[in-house]
């Protein structure tokens, strides 16, 4: 192309000035040259006509053999030897002004929009995220809407309008419904309940709150908690099964005690049972000498010394999320063994009342059979351990159930039974739950005497069986290890 590049150049001195070939993409390509009059001072061009003409010519061979090699192409072929023919015009800084060379846009550069993937014309455009957008495509990635405002929250690649990104991501208060505000130095700070997940702002354990005595959720805005009257709240999950007077309590009381003659561990004294209020259970633990306190509050009392307790009569009306009608009777405990009765908080449900009286029991079945002075942890612990299998006992299926490491514990006790369920037609999925929620606590607990002990009380049980460990605690005073 030497030689293309030399004649494009321009007229020498002498030589006629000639039009640039004028090439058309999708047409035949010509090349044609228009004489100019000379003009009075130009030399004689007669000389160099013929050159001229022989370089005319064989441009014009040349672009036709092009044009023919390329034919089966199409015509794309065509618009790229146009599109080449003119950007080696372009590359020459010799070339001259010529005013009828085809036009040529500069393009402004490809753009593609990255939501409906189609090139990015004039116009208006966006530029985010690395990539180009039509107005209209840049959407919300959770309502879909474009987003006009300035700002938008990015979640790895999604956007979102802010709102949106707060609704869906900003944790609320499951308490007064709220977004949870930022602390001082602008962190999201809440609380959240271990077991349900229940989340809260801080300043809900500040502002009284009701939270339910048993399952220990705290009371939303939008629901109504009922209260027993004594200071305890207690929510509608709970409060449908919950046991409100003694005589109420009498089947499930002796139902436990079944389970613990199953166990091998029969009780060969009656001692009595009631349910009590709050404050009626807090002065006979005042009268009661040596028994170490649960807090925050104590739901259960096994008792040694003769006193006088109220306890609940008939069942209270429940109107208004509060209680009326109450009932309650004194009655004088009188001392005629080792254990003068057993109390429990009334209000509760089902399966916490159970674990309760479970745990009581314990009580008084390792005073009637001549345990003396064991340490607190140790007492308490293997007392949560016949709590703790008594509550799976209830919840979970009998082929889960005696498939777990609870089987040892009948077994070891010489007895093959299979204790079942206290409730007739099973629990719900709700009861089911708290029954797990109050497997949780027992096993978490943070005490030394009721969480601790439970634990080594529990490993050693689950090493060695209840009777063997049983009978080491009655020899050492102490677990096996």
């Amino acid at each position: 192309m030497k030689w293309l590049c030399a004649f494009l150049k321009g007229p020498k001195d002498g030589e006629p000035n000639r039009r640039r070939p004028r090439v058309t993409a999708g047409e035949e390509t010509t090349l044609w040259e228009e004489p100019v009059r000379p003009k009075k001072e130009d030399p004689p061009r007669h000389n160099n006509e013929e050159m001229d003409h022989a370089l005319a010519l064989a441009l014009a061979d040349d672009a036709k053999n092009t044009k023919e090699r390329n034919h089966d192409k199409g015509d794309n072929n065509d618009e790229e030897l146009a599109r080449a023919i003119q950007d080696s015009l372009n590359m020459n800084p010799c070339q001259p002004y010529n005013p009828y060379a085809p036009s040529q846009d500069r393009p402004r550069g490809y753009r593609v929009c990255g939501g409906c993937k189609h090139e990015i014309g004039h116009g208006h455009y966006l530029s985010c995220m690395e990539m180009y957008w039509h107005p209209q495509c840049f959407r919300c990635f959770s309502c879909r809407h474009p987003i006009r405002e300035t700002e938008f929250t990015l979640l790895r690649t999604d956007p979102y309008h802010k709102l949106c990104y707060k609704e869906l991501h900003h944790p609320k208060c499951d308490v007064c419904l709220q977004f949870i505000p930022t602390n001082r130095t602008s962190l999201i700070e809440y609380r959240a309940h271990p077991f349900w997940g229940q989340k809260y702002c801080p300043l809900h354990e500040r502002d009284r709150t009701p939270r339910c005595c048993s399952c220990e959720k705290m009371e939303p805005r939008n629901t109504k908690y009922m209260s027993l009257g004594d200071g305890r709240s207690l929510c509608m999950e709970c409060l449908d099964s919950a046991i409100m007077d003694t005589g109420e309590c009498q089947p499930l009381y002796h139902s436990i005690r079944d389970y613990y003659e199953g166990m091998n561990m029969k009780l060969d004294q009656q001692i009595p049972m009631l349910l009590v209020e709050r404050q009626a259970l807090n002065e006979a633990m005042e009268g009661e000498s040596k028994v170490p306190h649960h807090m925050p509050e104590t739901r259960g009392l096994c008792l040694s010394e003769e006193q006088t307790v109220t306890s609940i009569l008939r069942r209270p009306r429940i109107g208004a999320n509060r209680l009326l009608d109450m009932r309650t009777q004194p009655q004088k405990l009188t001392r005629r063994c080792e254990v003068t009765a057993i109390l429990v908080l009334f209000g509760l449900p089902r399966l916490l009342t159970g674990s309760i009286l479970a745990h009581e029991l314990m009580h008084g079945w390792l005073r009637l059979k001549g345990f003396r002075n064991l340490k607190a942890e140790v007492e308490e612990g293997i007392c949560q351990v016949m709590s703790y299998l008594w509550l799976e006992s209830e919840i979970l299926p009998a082929t889960s159930r005696y498939g777990q490491p609870s089987t040892s514990y009948a077994s070891s006790s010489s007895s093959s039974y299979r204790p079942p369920p206290s409730k007739k037609g099973g629990i719900s999925h709700t009861e089911k739950k708290l029954g797990e929620f109050f497997l949780h606590q027992i096993a978490n607990d943070t005490s030394s005497a009721y969480g601790d002990g439970f634990r080594t009380a529990y490993a050693a049980v689950n090493k060695y069986g209840l009777r063997q460990t049983l009978n080491h605690i009655r020899l050492t005073g102490g677990f096996p290890v």
